[in-house]
């Protein structure tokens, strides 16, 4: 193999290198689109449903999900909702509520474990 020869593979080389460095990476798919487990509903999805179960029984607007964990009955999901609106912000009253889910994503049972103004989260 000639100098000039080796020179053209490497020079090709540094051009892919630098091509990949400056492509944008391919996107991982959201959890909603990736292929379930192999016991059938993403933990994500589950978290969806749960959600939007518990919104609908208690009226409240939800802050995000604190937990999802798995049961013998199926799933357990955490979630803060607002319980009181106030003015500043900062003076909302939050609550988490945990939701029992099947396997199917049918909610079983939900309570309210905690209530607690903003800005004093959950102590661990």
């Amino acid at each position: 193999m000639s100098a000039a020869h080796a020179t053209e593979g490497e020079g090709a080389q540094r051009k892919a290198a630098q091509s990949r460095r400056t492509e944008p990476r391919a996107r991982q798919r959201p959890a909603e689109e990736r292929p379930p487990g192999k016991d059938g509903l993403s933990a994500a999805k589950l978290a969806h449903l749960a959600v939007d179960q518990v919104v609908d029984l208690i009226g409240r607007d939800p802050e995000v999900v604190t937990s999802v964990e798995r049961t013998e009955e199926g799933w357990r999901v955490g979630i803060e909702v607002v319980e009181t609106h106030r003015i500043p912000d900062s003076a909302d009253i939050l609550a988490v509520y945990e939701a029992d889910l099947d396997a199917e994503g049918d909610l079983l049972s939900y309570r309210r474990t905690r209530r607690y103004p903003r800005g004093r989260g959950q102590e661990d």
